[in-house]
């Protein structure tokens, strides 16, 4: 008996010991439903990476491709050195160095790096299986190659500093003392076109159902690595959230769990600060700090070109950061600038958003921001239990008003928006809190936050009028303004809002939804029949220097213009055009702003003041011709001059632009072709409730699809469900995923 129980211990430990040598190290299983939505499913975090790159991939493995050479500084090498390339290429090489990929992966847990080692083996897993089946785009190209973990980290670092160092990508490559090779360029102080948010937080008191509610819609690019993609991850008993990451990104970003609803915004919070540097006249590569000279280090990079040489070219650091040169920021003799980045050394992005992805609650969520891992957005929640948040809980400089009173220079030429302290002085620093992780950041304790039962919202303005009830103030001006005016598109939503709640009105997850697919412009609501009493007939034609236009036709068309950006609606081009014109001139408003009266103030336009009158007549005028030139009729449907070109097909898409009072958003130019292609805008929305017995409800759309690759299934199917005003419902439950008509199964080990 004791020799047999022997016998069996030692071949269970022999069996053990093989079971363990063949067991894989990463394993995850993703199931595929309608509309190719991955759920990632898998035991531990190096499978759930593992999942998660690869389900990420099969639809955008050319575009995370591609931004693995950008951040590597290969761009030139592969796409050729023009459209901004070679400076990129100098920018990464320089600013994303070895010793910044270390100090970034020395800050992470052993969590998040099991699973950026299995994002890397995931990522690799898929090429080796798709070689030959890659999108055309990419297929065979020598710039797709397998990734390192130090790949992965680039694109992470890279992300956050998007609104800091990487706004000034030329002016960092370009810049070169006063008698080297350098070129002045303009530098763009301002967020890209259409990269915005709307969201909208709503706690019991005002919902149906007594529980939370929520709409995030964010409006970001419909092209590129900041595209964003629907994904559901689980680890069962340990996180289990459904959302969207960015095609170049590894955490659910914006989304929601059983508990917890969250979305971003850009924040008006500035992420890095201008030093503006005095030279030493005898060498300008040394500035003056405090009583001593300090010499600027030299970074010197290799650009490998397509021909096979390489371009040398030197970036020069002083211990702010990087040098800068532009038009409006000279390099002379005696002075020069450098720009600090709030967000280089942030290593919490992913302890960040593993916190926040697993929250329960606001108080959950809350304590996730508090790790500061949100570089640059604010957070609009609400939870289960009925409680609706709003916070700026990002990652700005830790200077005070008064730093910035007695620290501040102003360049001739850099507008107000752009901050430039005196480098010469010590005191100018930003300051170090001790509750801060990150050197030289405000403290999270510092930093606005509003909990309501009622309505939180935020359109990208400041904090300020988060609910115009209770407004936030006295916080340093760098987070944002406030008691100042509003943007259109704020006051849209404030709005709507306050319609959508009178009388007492309980909301619903369809209130939010229909509040913004109804696109209603609400600029034209507030202003057109102002600009209409110049309409009266007879109307005189306006002189311009090609010759007389008779506007009447514009007239007409605004006349009769139901004041929508729905695909049907006819004459919105014109409103949105006019305004491009007109917005920026003197005197505008009949009613100035009145910080007492924010939400309805400024408003009406003084078209009884002579040079009003006349900029609005002569914005009709220049209007109208560019849709003439264009071939574009003044009473042409929103959808057949507004589209998504797919097959050979022209899908219409509802929506406008921002500026001229529309809520919900869809960036374009106007070409000959139309407002094609669509640029940024409505990208991924979600409504997400909770039923009155607490079961999460959430419906949504990703508005350009999932896949970037044209030949895809899921390409334009989204699309053409946001086209005719439809969401879907998310399938997050178990139940729910079983059940559908279209699920697909894999189980990956390796």
């Amino acid at each position: 008996m004791g020799a047999a129980l022997l016998v069996w211990c030692v071949d269970s430990a022999i069996m053990s010991r093989e079971l363990a040598a063949q067991a894989p190290r990463f394993d995850a299983q993703i199931r595929w439903t309608s509309y190719g939505i991955p759920h990632v499913k898998a035991d531990d975090w190096g499978s759930l990476g593992y999942g998660f790159a690869y389900a990420t991939a099969r639809d955008a493995v050319c575009t995370m491709a591609r931004d693995v050479v950008m951040v590597n500084g290969g761009l030139s090498r592969h796409f050729g050195s023009t459209n901004g390339n070679h400076e990129s290429d100098v920018f990464h090489r320089a600013v994303l160095d070895s010793a910044a990929v270390r100090a970034f992966t020395r800050g992470q847990s052993d969590k998040s790096n099991q699973f950026a080692d299995g994002y890397v083996a995931g990522y690799n897993r898929y090429l080796r299986d798709h070689a030959a089946e890659l999108p055309t785009g990419c297929r065979g190209a020598a710039w797709v190659r397998p990734v390192s973990a130090d790949d992965v980290t680039r694109l992470t670092i890279g992300v956050g500093i998007r609104y800091g160092l990487a706004r000034y990508q030329a002016e960092i490559a370009n810049a070169a003392p006063p008698g080297e090779s350098t070129r002045g360029l303009s530098t763009d102080f301002t967020l890209p076109a259409g990269e915005g948010s709307n969201a909208v937080a709503m706690g019991k008191s005002v919902t149906a159902s007594g529980r939370g509610l929520l709409l995030g819609n964010p409006h970001y690019p419909w092209q590129g690595s900041s595209r964003f993609h629907l994904i559901h991850t689980t680890i069962p008993g340990e996180v289990d959230v459904m959302g969207v990451s960015l095609y170049t990104t590894s955490r659910v970003a914006i989304g929601f769990n059983h508990d917890v609803a969250w979305t971003h915004t850009v924040s008006t919070g500035l992420r890095s600060t201008i030093y503006a540097l005095e030279l030493n006249p005898d060498d300008p590569t040394q500035y003056r700090y405090g009583g001593a000279w300090r010499r600027m280090s030299r970074v010197t990079v290799q650009v490998p070109a397509a021909s096979g040489d390489a371009a040398s070219r030197t970036v020069y650091f002083s211990h702010y950061g990087p040098v800068v040169v532009s038009e409006q920021l000279p390099w002379t003799t005696s002075r020069a600038y450098a720009v600090r980045d709030v967000n280089i050394a942030n290593d919490r992005s992913a302890a960040t958003y593993d916190a926040l992805n697993r929250a329960r609650n606001i108080d959950e969520v809350e304590a996730a921001l508090h790790l500061q891992g949100v570089s640059w957005t604010n957070t609009i929640a609400a939870d289960r239990n009925g409680t609706a948040y709003y916070a700026d809980i990002s990652v700005v400089p830790n200077v005070d008003a008064a730093l910035i009173e007695r620290c501040r220079v102003r360049p001739a030429g850099v507008p107000a928006s752009a901050i430039v302290l005196n480098g010469a002085e010590p005191t100018c620093e930003w300051q170090n809190d001790q509750r801060s992780a990150i050197a030289g950041a405000m403290p999270a304790e510092s930093m606005p936050r509003l909990r309501r039962d009622d309505v939180v919202s935020n359109a990208n303005d400041s904090y300020w009028l988060s609910n115009p009830d209770a407004p936030l103030e006295g916080f340093s001006p760098i987070i944002g303004a406030e008691r100042s005016p509003r943007s259109l598109r704020t006051r849209a939503g404030l709005r709507f809002i306050d319609e959508a709640l009178g009388k007492g009105v309980k909301a619903t997850p369809q209130t939010l939804q229909d509040m913004l697919l109804s696109h209603r412009n609400y600029g034209a609501e507030l202003l057109l029949d102002e600009v209409l009493s110049l309409c009266e007939t007879p109307v005189e034609p306006v002189v311009l220097s090609g010759g007389a236009v008779d506007i009447a036709p514009s007239c007409s068309a605004l006349r009769t213009w139901d004041r929508t950006e729905n695909v049907n609606s006819r004459g919105a081009h014109v409103w949105r055009e006019l305004w491009r014109i007109v917005s920026r001139t003197p005197g505008l408003y009949r009613v100035p702003f009145d910080v007492a009266d924010p939400v309805n103030t400024p408003r009406g336009i003084a078209v009884d003041q002579p040079p009003v009158g006349e900029a609005i007549r002569r914005g009709l005028a220049q209007a109208q011709q560019r849709f003439e030139q264009a071939g574009i009729a003044l009473n042409a449907t929103l959808g057949s001059i507004q589209y998504l070109e797919h097959g050979g097909a022209r899908i219409p898409i509802p929506g406008g632009d921002g500026g001229t009072g529309m809520w919900s958003v869809i960036s374009a130019q106007l070409r000959p072709e139309g407002y094609t292609p669509i640029l940024a805008g409505n990208s991924y929305i979600q409504v997400v409730g909770w039923t009155a017995d607490g079961r999460v409800d959430p419906r949504g759309i990703l508005t350009y699809s999932q896949s970037d690759d044209p030949a895809s299934p899921h390409s334009v199917d989204q699309t053409r469900l946001y086209a005719q005003g439809q969401f879907i419902r998310l399938p997050f439950h178990e139940a729910e995923i079983l059940a559908d008509k279209n699920l697909k199964t894999v189980r990956i080990r390796e």
